[in-house]
């Protein structure tokens, strides 16, 4: 066995969630990740940890070594033990680079449009709610 390799039953119990579902349950020997103060990894037996994610690119190794990434938008990673846990608003998972990046073409693209438009209907019931401000306003003063 190399060194790289996990000894059996040296794996973490990997969950990353979204809002409304768990995009991912799954045994791993090491995660690999960028916080706000760079990049860093995990394996089974490091000390619990907290970090904050930036949006980017996760990777982690299955236990037979197996590599597989996910994009992920900004997030908390939480190890306790060998459980860890990242809790994030968007992601999505794939098991090349390529794969992720079309997934992330597809399915963050998709979300920044629904973004744009929900920002343009507030836009404007903003824009409606201060024209009656000013019509009120202009009729206690008349």
């Amino acid at each position: 066995m190399s060194p790289d390799q996990p000894r059996t039953g040296d794996c973490m119990n990997l969950r990353l969630l979204l809002p409304t579902e768990v995009l991912l349950e799954q045994p791993v020997s090491k995660i690999v990740a960028e916080a706000e103060n760079g990049e860093f990894c995990l394996l089974p037996r490091h000390i619990d940890f907290v970090a904050a994610l930036v949006p980017g690119v996760l990777s982690f190794y299955t236990s037979e070594g197996q590599e597989h990434f996910a994009a992920v938008d900004r997030g908390i990673l939480v190890k306790c033990g060998r459980d860890v846990f990242i809790s994030t608003l968007q992601g999505v998972t794939g098991k090349d680079i390529t794969e992720l990046q079309a997934l992330i073409e597809e399915h963050f693209l998709e979300l920044d449009e629904h973004e744009r438009k929900a920002r343009s209907a507030l836009a404007r019931l903003e824009a409606g709610a201060l024209r009656r401000f000013l019509d009120l306003r202009e009729q206690f003063h008349d």
